[in-house]
């Protein structure tokens, strides 16, 4: 039913609205597109045309997110609202189809045709039947919407003559989806439209009726409850009068026979006592009723005097982190002297541990067996991403769902007032608009404030000096200094191939079998098939990633064995390809011989230590200095100090004064994709500069580590055994260490150092006359 009468106007794109012709309606306009239509409009008689978006979250909607039947209107009013907000008031007045869109300037016009709006004749009796049903209809739906948009049509629907015109103002008046309505829109019949809508109006009447009636219930059901309220307080008091204890008196009668049995300190029980005092006057149905009750429960449920019998016998002690644990001598060490002390002075407080490694090094799995050895109760707290303070501290109990802290919680599980707590991963904490929970550890790890710890919960001071904390973290760095100046730090440095051979041999194997349901008979491993499983399948500093491919070698047993292929394996180097497939890892070895302006350097990571060639380019250009392979700031700095101390020894070097205007520098350290930074590769860098631009070799077995200062001091590292170890894996035969790194060199293992000559630096002069082939010859 079209007028094939074509025009061109203002579009404008609706999110969740649909607009009907004979209907004035007022909706925002945001979209600068949206408003340079209406602009346009406004310039053109005011005519717009109206199309409803597909999915009104589109946020630039092209034709195709648009329906194509739309209301051609007419802008009444613009609004300038305060706050920068446009509403615009416009009347429908014929559909129209979308035919295109094209942007004119700024503003989106469309092409449109414009579609028969009604019947041409008069309607007949049965038409005129049918729509005085529908106004009769559309009345009663007024009186069950209290909605002020379908009462004020009431008129407009009730003059209606024509039944197009009627079946858009009443579409138009009631509460569906835009989608019903632009179905309705959609439809050019105007008998079909108004049977579509007279069916809809009357489905929305029972849903509304259906609607009422719940709601009278609901009425009903709360009178009745506030009924029974008051019954409940009448039956109370009538129970306290008779002496009868059912009820809440019984929960009461329990709660203090608990109290008696616990016998707390003397502030605890006048707390709780003073609790179920309090709890009796509280209503059943109130919420305070409930919160009461889980304060009392959770003071009963904490120990309070309660301890376990601790052990102090020290040879039993070394024989079970013995058991547990191959190597850490260090780390045992000190949980021995810990013992005797505590055997010497009971009453003495707790020292607080923090073990600092690398991941998979065994930090949680030693606090385990301190517990084992002590005899205490181990309990484990996971601080790994905890931003708020409440999570240690606990919230206040006013609050709706108020609970403890984690320490409070560890000590109700822990039962005793004497545990080994593990406060894991400590290094891990966040910080939050919440608080900091860091700051809240301050008082749980001083052994002079955790005395009388405060529970925002409990309300009450807790003695936690008598627990023994341990901490665990990968990295000392991000630990407030504050909080770690109340621990003592104990370093586990990276497991040497050795240590690795046998911790896989006395622990992983027989565990992994266990795992697996493997006898002694039906799997054995060859100690040249564990080296290279250690060598070229698993690069870390702990042994967590080893025990994953013994793991992975019992599991592919199991498989053979019971589909009938072998009764027994054994595992050697010769074999473990066929299992395992290639090997992950190639091994990392140094040149044959010299080269110039190539460097080994030393490198920690978190899986332990590595090696970096650094290689630098010396060309002639004009003074462009470049440095590449994904490098931090730190170790920009430390390139830009070895060249500013070469420049200053340039007369020394046989180097012109203006050497860097001449060449062009370029440093690279290979492996581009992977992030590098810290303060160690400085010397590297020095030499490897140096030695291209004298055009001088450097050992090709020598690696070195150390920052270096624009004067040419060297200073000192961390990190020591595990680049002392990459080294070695590699064949390094000479390592070039700082001054002051002696110290730190003393405590690695002779086992580590077999083979290897150590040159402690204190200028780079020291580093060039190792460093460089002819390194002596420059000073003569």
């Amino acid at each position: 039913m079209e007028k094939k009468e074509t025009i061109k106007i203002p579009i404008i794109a609706l999110r969740g609205l649909t607009v009907f012709p004979h209907m004035a309606i007022s909706f925002p306009v945001n979209r600068t597109r949206s408003l340079d239509s209406v602009a346009e409009a406004e310039k053109n008689g005011g005519q717009v045309f109206l199309a409803t978006q597909i999915n009104p979250q589109t946020p630039n909607p092209e034709q195709e997110d648009l329906y194509t039947i739309g209301t051609l209107c007419v802008i009444k009013q613009v609004l300038k609202l305060p706050g920068n907000m446009t509403h615009v008031i416009v009347e429908g007045k014929e559909r129209g189809r979308l035919e295109s869109i094209w942007t004119k300037t700024s503003s989106d016009y469309a092409e449109i045709t414009l579609l028969e709006q009604d019947l041409p004749e008069e309607p007949d009796d049965y038409l005129k039947a049918y729509m005085r049903v529908a106004i009769q209809n559309y009345e009663e739906y007024t009186k069950y919407v209290p909605n002020s948009t379908a009462t004020d049509l009431l008129s407009s629907v009730e003059a209606a003559s024509k039944p197009g015109k009627l079946a858009d103002l009443i579409a138009a008046g009631l509460e569906i989806s835009y989608e019903r309505k632009q179905r309705i829109l959609e439809m050019l019949n105007p008998m079909e439209r108004l049977e579509a809508v007279l069916e809809i109006m009357q489905n929305e009447k029972d849903i509304l009726t259906i609607k009422k009636e719940i709601e009278s219930k609901t009425k009903t059901r709360i009178e009745q409850n506030q009924r029974e309220y008051y019954l409940r307080e009448e039956m109370k008091v009538i129970q306290e009068e008779l002496g009868d204890k059912d009820g809440i008196g019984a929960d009461a009668e329990k709660y203090r026979k608990q109290l008696e049995k616990k016998n707390p300190p003397e502030i605890v029980r006048t707390a709780i006592e003073k609790e179920i005092t309090r709890m009796l006057r509280i209503p059943v149905t109130s919420p305070e009723s409930n919160v009461s009750r889980n304060y009392i429960e959770t003071l009963l449920s904490l120990p309070w005097i309660e301890t376990t019998q601790e052990s102090f016998d020290l040879a039993e002690a070394e024989q079970i982190l013995n058991e547990d644990h191959y190597g850490l001598e260090k780390v045992k060490e000190r949980i021995l002297e810990y013992l005797a002390v505590r055997k010497n002075v009971p009453e003495e407080r707790p020292t607080i541990l923090c073990l600092v490694g690398p991941p998979g090094i065994g930090k949680t799995s030693i606090a385990r067996s301190v517990a084992r050895a002590l005899d205490r109760k181990y309990i484990r707290m996971s601080l790994g991403g905890v931003k708020d303070e409440a999570e240690i501290r606990g919230h206040r109990k006013t609050y709706i769902g108020a609970m403890p802290g984690r320490i409070i919680n560890a000590m109700k599980q822990a039962g005793t007032i004497n545990p080994l707590m593990l406060l894991d991963e400590i290094d891990k904490l966040g910080v939050s608009h919440n608080g900091d929970p860091a700051a809240a550890l301050l008082e749980v790890l001083d052994g002079e404030q955790n005395s009388t710890f405060r529970d925002h919960f409990i309300e009450l001071p807790y003695d936690l000096s008598k627990v023994l904390f341990m901490c665990t973290a990968n990295s000392l760095d991000t630990i407030p200094k504050p909080l770690l100046d109340r621990m003592e730090v104990i370093s586990l440095g990276s497991y040497t191939s050795q240590e690795k051979l046998h911790i896989a041999k006395e622990h992983f194997i027989e565990k992994q079998c266990k795992r697996n349901g493997l006898s002694a008979g039906q799997i054995k491993f060859k100690d040249d098939a564990l080296e290279q499983i250690i060598d070229g399948y698993t690069r870390e500093a702990g042994v967590r990633q080893l025990e994953r491919v013994i793991g992975e070698i019992c599991r592919k047993t199991v498989k053979k064995i019971l589909s009938g292929e072998v009764k027994s394996v054994t595992v050697s180097g010769k074999t473990l390809e066929s299992i395992l497939g290639k090997r992950k890892y190639g091994k990392d070895t140094i040149y044959v011989k010299p080269q110039v302006g190539i460097v080994r350097g030393l490198a920690w990571t978190s899986v332990g230590g590595t090696t970096l060639s650094i290689e630098v380019n010396a060309m002639e250009g004009d003074g462009k200095f470049k440095l590449t392979g994904n490098v931090g700031k730190v170790m920009m700095e430390s390139a830009e100090a070895a060249i500013s101390y070469i420049r200053s020894q340039a007369k020394i070097f046989g180097l012109e004064p203006d050497f860097y205007k001449r060449n062009d520098i370029h440093i690279h350290i290979p492996e581009g994709a992977t992030p590098k930074d810290g303060p160690s590769a400085g010397i590297t860098m020095a030499t490897a500069i140096l030695s291209a631009l004298i055009k001088e070799e450097v050992h090709h077995d020598v690696a070195m580590t150390g920052e270096v200062t624009i004067r040419g001091r060297v200073l000192p590292i961390g990190g020591l055994q595990e680049k002392v170890l990459a080294a070695k894996k590699v064949g390094i035969k000479t390592v070039i260490l700082p001054w002051e790194n002696d110290k730190d060199l003393t405590e690695i293992n002779d086992e580590i150092k077999d083979g290897i000559e150590f040159v402690l630096a204190k200028t780079m002069e020291d580093v060039l006359k190792v460093a460089l082939v002819k390194g002596v010859k420059i000073w003569k």
